[in-house]
């Protein structure tokens, strides 16, 4: 089974289950279809992690995500400008340009996942992508309404703008019902599966990319041949019996959810009827104390001694403290197969820099300009460095064999909404659909944010809250949670309605 964020995302994926591949072989085939279907949030040019739990092995965190190139000339021309992202009602400015642009990591990630997991040849896994890009995607409302939040940036580049255009007319962005074909992607697709990696970061196009960021761009040939995929144990928790499964430091995601369970593990938060006010004022406090600890070193010392175990702390401080945070547009997939290997994939391209690899008709990150990364100012980064990110792929196992892989979307609520369904699993029970479809909260700066769904007036909450907003109705704004999972009844699975998700079953 498969569950992810477009339809044909989940589809090749089953695709791949069908001839014969492992979960691994169709997680890769469905984030290869989501390069071609989910374009605004998934790209080659992106970056992301695996965490891959093989049936009678050890769990493993494969790390790809985006590197920062070498530090820049002083007095260098830099091509970095914002423009408006509109979510909705709320505008933000977000920098984009080729001086935004990470060192990506998408492409080695797939080859060495695969090396490493994989069962049928890479020409086989790419195969539904390939012709999808050739055939053409109908555009869905979801991808028509993002072409929309992105549009700014889109327009920045003429390449850029031409991809996204409507086949009606050129001077517009692509309408739901339309069909975008991408014969460039299918062709670059194809190359990879006979020249291999290689070929983007030392080959061919790799001196495309060096030569696009000639006139204003940061990263050099020297910076794609040094980037190399990491590989690292996750983080495990244990919670009310429990074993939860996140991704490691550096990355902040798998921290902070830690965080909250450890607390929620001394509150028995389980003692409250689900979704009932006490449940509420419980999950906002754990969110608000996780978000002090993160950000303020006297929090996370008085938090010390009664929370969390020291060697956790040190963690904490020695892989987190002071290192660049970006989280923005994400995608993630899910997926299991009938031998029980199991697969998480979260996978992100930023907002998207509006540049183009030529001839691939892959649009490149922005993580360089997200505005968390450079507290100093930006482009003050250190060479090389992995870029931190809230994204955390999960795993959830109890002792009689069941098993979720589960993970979001959504940036800063990633954590939250990973933090909510783990309670809905764990201590409430609930069935994977409805612990992704049961409405949320997220409180951050202290707002908090109420999702449409919840009965009650909530009075002492509000009152506790004043700064708040109770939505109508579900939203993305929550997160988009992909998962699958198996348990005595068998493998089940669910796609977030909030992010068009689909869950799709061979």
């Amino acid at each position: 089974m498969i569950a992810a964020g477009h339809e044909l995302t989940a589809q090749a994926g089953v695709e791949i289950l069908n001839a014969g591949g492992n979960a691994f072989d169709a997680i890769l085939a469905s984030l290869a279809a989501s390069c071609v279907c989910e374009p605004i949030l998934s790209s080659f040019a992106g970056g992301g992690f695996l965490l891959a739990s093989p049936v009678g092995g050890e769990s493993s965190v494969y790390d790809f995500f985006v590197k920062t190139p070498r530090r820049p000339q002083q007095g260098k021309p830099f091509d970095f400008k914002d423009v408006d992202v509109y979510y909705g009602a709320v505008t933000q400015k977000f920098h984009i340009g080729k001086a935004s642009v990470g060192v990506p990591g998408i492409v080695l990630g797939m080859f060495e996942i695969h090396r490493d997991l994989g069962s049928i040849p890479m020409k086989d896994i790419l195969a539904p992508a390939m012709d999808y890009a050739r055939k053409g995607i109908r555009t869905n409302a979801y991808q028509a309404f993002l072409f929309q939040v992105v549009r700014d940036i889109l327009a920045t580049d003429e390449t850029c703008a031409n991809l996204f255009s409507s086949p009606a007319a050129s001077d517009r962005l692509l309408q739901e019902g339309e069909t975008m074909t991408l014969p460039e992607m299918a062709d670059f697709m194809e190359v990879l599966t006979i020249e291999g990696p290689d070929i983007f970061y030392r080959g061919e196009i790799a001196q495309m990319i060096a030569r696009e960021m000639e006139e204003g761009g940061l990263i050099t040939r020297t910076d794609l041949e040094n980037y190399d995929v990491v590989r690292r144990k996750p983080l495990t928790v244990d919670y009310h019996g429990a074993k939860i499964e996140m991704n490691a430091p550096p990355s902040a995601g798998g921290l902070l959810i830690a965080f909250g369970l450890n607390l929620l593990e001394k509150i028995n938060i389980a003692q409250y009827a689900h979704n009932a006010e006490d449940y509420l004022l419980a999950l906002a406090q754990v969110m608000d104390m996780t978000q002090k600890a993160r950000l303020e070193k006297e929090s996370l010392g008085c938090l010390k001694s009664c929370f969390l175990h020291p060697d956790f702390v040190e963690i904490y401080r020695r892989e987190l403290a002071g290192r660049p945070a970006v989280s923005r547009g994400t995608t993630h997939i899910s997926a299991i197969d009938a031998d029980r290997n199991m697969a998480s994939m979260t996978v992100s391209i930023g907002e998207g820099s509006g540049c183009v690899i030529p001839g691939t008709a892959t649009q490149m990150n922005n993580m360089l300009g997200e505005k968390d990364l450079n507290p100093a100012g930006f482009h003050n980064w250190e060479p090389g460095e992995r870029l931190c990110s809230m994204m955390t792929p999960t795993m959830i196992k109890w002792p009689d064999g069941s098993q979720v892989a589960t993970g979001t979307g959504g940036a800063n609520r990633i954590r939250t909404a990973m933090l909510q369904q783990i309670v809905k699993l764990v201590d409430y029970k609930l069935s994977i659909e409805e612990s992704v479809t049961s409405p949320r909260i997220h409180l951050e700066d202290g707002q908090l944010d109420i999702e449409g769904g919840f009965d009650g007036r909530f009075t002492e909450l509000l009152t506790r809250y004043p700064d708040h907003n109770r939505w109508e109705g579900p939203s993305m704004f929550f997160g988009g949670i992909h998962a699958v999972g198996f348990d005595g009844r068998g493998i089940n699975g669910c796609g977030d309605p909030r992010r068009d998700g689909h869950a799709q079953k061979t």
